[in-house]
Order: C-alpha cells, then sequence, then structure tokens
C-alpha cells in the first residue's frame, strides 16, 4: 500500500487502492493479457498509416466530438454480426471499454452497482474511484452463473447498474442470450452487459435485446478479438436515451481524431482482423486438452483464455517459475489458479511444455 503524505489530499476511499495493471515484463511468450497475438498484415498498417497522415494535416483543428462517422460504421459492423438495425444514435465510442464502464458510473451511479464475482476486477475497483457502491454479488463454486439467483439478488438489492460480464474474465464462462433475457425480464436498473470477449464465443449477443429491452446496454471493444489493443477503443451499444446520458459526462473532445482514423480503417479490414478468431477457438479448446492430459482442471471457456487449477505449488510460486523461464502468464488473484492467454503456435507449445517442466520440478 501507498504512504501516501500527510499534505496530499487524496480521498480517504483511495488510499487503500493500488493501480490497476497487468505486469508488463519482458518475456519469451507473453500470454498475461489476453491479446490477440496476430499483428495487423503489413497491408493494414499502411492504410493505417495513409489515413493518419491525411488526418494529420487538420491536427491544428480539435476533432469530431461526436465522432459520427466512426459510431456510424460501428452500428453497420454490429448489424453486420447480429441482425439489428442500429444507427449511430445507438453506439457511443470511447478510449477503451474501461472509459465507458467509468462514464457509466458517472450517469447512472446514483445508486448502486451489483457485479458477480469473480468477474472483471475494474467494474469495482472503477465502482470505487467514481463514489459508487459496490455490491458483490455470488456465483457457483464452479464460478458459473447460477441465473434464478442471481435474479433474486438483483430483486433483493436493486441495484441501479447490474453488470453481467460474457463471457466472463477471468474465468471464460459464457451466459446465454436467454438467460440475460430472463434477467431484463425480471429485473429494473441498467442491466450492462460486457462482451469484450464476444467474438470468441458462439453465443447470441445481448445486443438482439436492445429494442425490447432498453434497459439492456451492451459494452463491447477491439482490443481482443479484433487485434488492436494498441489502439484503445471501447465502444457501447444501447438505447439512444442512453447514449444521449453519455454525452452528458463525456469529456470534450475526449477521442482523439488519430483514434477515430484508426478505428474506421479497421472496421474496413474487419474480415481480416476476425480471421484469426476462428484458430484461436481451435487452440484455445487444444491447450484445454493439452492441460486436461496434464492433470490439471480447466475452467470451459468461450473465450481466449483459460483459468486452470489442480497445482500443487502455491500460484504464486509456479507464476513465478513461469516467468523465470520466460512464460509470463497472470495471477488473478484467486486462490489455486492461474490464467493463460491463447498465443500463437509457438508460444502456446511453450508455454505448454515449461509448465509440464514446472510441475516436474514440485
Amino acid at each position: 500500500m501507498n504512504q501516501w503524505p500527510a499534505w496530499l489530499p487524496l480521498r480517504q476511499n483511495l488510499r487503500e487502492l493500488s493501480p490497476y495493471g497487468a505486469p508488463q515484463l519482458p518475456a519469451d511468450a507473453v500470454m498475461n493479457t489476453n491479446e490477440n497475438p496476430y499483428a495487423p498484415s503489413p497491408a493494414l498498417a499502411k492504410a493505417i498509416a495513409d489515413r493518419v497522415s491525411e488526418v494529420a494535416l487538420t491536427l491544428n483543428r480539435y476533432p469530431d466530438r461526436d465522432a459520427v462517422v466512426l459510431r456510424t460504421k460501428l452500428a453497420g459492423f454490429i448489424n453486420g454480426l447480429s441482425g439489428t438495425d442500429f444507427d449511430a444514435k445507438n453506439l457511443w465510442a470511447a478510449n477503451g471499454s474501461n472509459e465507458i464502464i467509468q462514464s457509466l458510473f458517472m450517469a447512472f451511479g446514483g445508486g448502486t452497482a451489483l457485479g458477480f464475482t469473480p468477474s472483471y476486477s475494474m467494474h469495482p475497483l472503477i465502482a470505487k474511484v467514481t463514489q459508487v457502491q459496490w455490491l458483490n454479488g455470488s456465483r457457483r463454486e464452479d464460478f458459473s452463473l447460477d441465473i434464478d439467483s442471481a435474479i433474486s439478488q438483483i430483486q433483493r438489492d436493486k441495484p441501479t447498474l447490474t453488470f453481467i460480464t460474457t463471457p466472463n474474465n477471468p474465468t471464460g464462462s459464457a451466459v446465454t442470450v436467454d438467460e440475460i433475457e430472463k434477467i431484463a425480464r425480471l429485473t429494473s436498473g441498467l442491466l450492462v452487459v460486457d462482451e469484450a470477449y464476444a467474438e470468441f464465443s458462439e453465443e447470441t449477443s445481448a445486443v438482439t435485446l436492445i429494442k425490447k429491452y432498453p434497459h439492456v446496454v451492451v459494452i463491447r471493444t477491439m482490443s481482443k478479438a479484433f487485434a488492436f489493443a494498441g489502439v484503445r477503443l471501447g465502444y457501447l451499444v444501447a438505447d439512444p436515451a442512453v447514449i444521449d446520458a453519455m454525452f452528458l459526462v463525456r469529456l470534450p473532445y475526449h477521442l482523439s481524431a488519430l483514434t477515430q482514423a484508426a478505428g474506421e480503417v479497421a472496421l474496413d479490414y474487419k474480415d481480416e482482423l476476425l480471421g484469426t478468431v476462428a484458430q484461436l477457438r481451435t487452440d484455445r479448446d487444444r491447450v484445454a486438452a493439452q492441460l486436461t492430459e496434464m492433470g490439471l482442471n480447466v475452467i470451459p471457456s468461450a473465450s481466449n483464455f483459460l483459468l486452470f487449477s489442480g497445482f500443487d505449488m502455491p500460484s504464486a510460486q509456479l507464476w513465478q517459475a513461469m516467468l523465470d523461464r520466460g512464460v509470463l502468464i497472470r495471477d488473478v488473484g484467486l486462490l489455486g489458479y492461474l490464467r493463460v492467454t491463447i498465443g500463437n503456435e509457438a508460444e502456446n507449445t511453450k508455454f505448454i511444455t515449461t509448465l509440464s517442466a514446472c510441475l516436474g520440478e514440485k
């Protein structure tokens, strides 16, 4: 814990916090932050560079503060995936999905917020930073979500914001759209469905529920399946009234002209960028099978990562042993569990062989 100087008027509820962030350490195989391991092609990189060069000529001017072109392209992308008929009024773009989460708390955080842990650790952290009371909902022992129990918890606590993460981070488990609809039908407040890893799942997106249930809002990102983590671009799909509220809490010109330009080009190249998703799904299942063959327990995953347990040594010790051998994975703070991001073929092979060696030396 930081020892803050007495003269610094830091809010009391922030003093015990540590900054969020995965370790950024040198390793032969970096498999800890759920990135897509396949870089953009030279053709896409050139297309982005060319577009940025055009934008650079007008960087003395502020960007389009409403990002209309980008939001229109995002609406078209979602419509193509889910058969919906959204337009720019249903989309809002921001600097990663985390800014969207923060904005939701700022706009709608007058009451409490509920999420079912373990889940994305930034949900409760951003709630605390924005001074919204966070309620930890419960899951089953295997980390899956008991829908009837979830509904009971929501009806009991009556939160303003309820977070459902599917596929769930750090477990990888998914919630079906029928289950989400059951929750939406029986509960009030905003139901925030965080779909950061949706492209890796075969489940129907919750965006298909928004027209019938306007209190359902869906968060998505271009950082994961889109292999665009370095750009920092997330987006919200929601009823226009929700989008209008986002404009009340956004910072002026919050999305740079360069970010908007890169995002627009990426959407033009969406087929290329999403072309690795099928490969990553196949590799995920292969690595899961290899872990199981090693006698480890693997949580079924619909994402691009695996949460596993069943090793005899403390998780922090195994994490360090892997890093010492050049493989960086994630200790997510769950006792007896570690998480690995699916990498390319060479990274996956190194992970399995290194893990086998570490477990053999216990």
